[in-house]
């Protein structure tokens, strides 16, 4: 299942984001958006888990926690 993780602070790293996930099942891949002219995080970005149980347990645990100051929003990605 492919997550979207928005509201990010800038300098969550993709190794942040992954550590969070990783707490709630296993991840395929991670991802943080990047500004191509600057190199800066956008603010958002994705993960995807295999299993489908993990990934909703992650979405409910994670959905609303602060990360960095940020409160993060995380839902399935459409």
């Amino acid at each position: 299942m492919k997550i979207l993780i928005r509201n990010l602070a800038r300098t969550t790293t993709e190794a942040e984001l992954l550590a969070l996930f990783e707490a709630h099942g296993a991840v395929q891949s991670c991802n943080v958006v990047l500004d191509k002219d600057t190199g800066l995080s956008k603010g958002f970005g994705f993960v995807e888990m295999p299993k489908p149980g993990e990934a909703k347990a992650a979405i409910t645990h994670l959905n609303g926690l602060a990360v960095a100051g940020f409160k993060i929003r995380v839902k399935k990605s459409e």
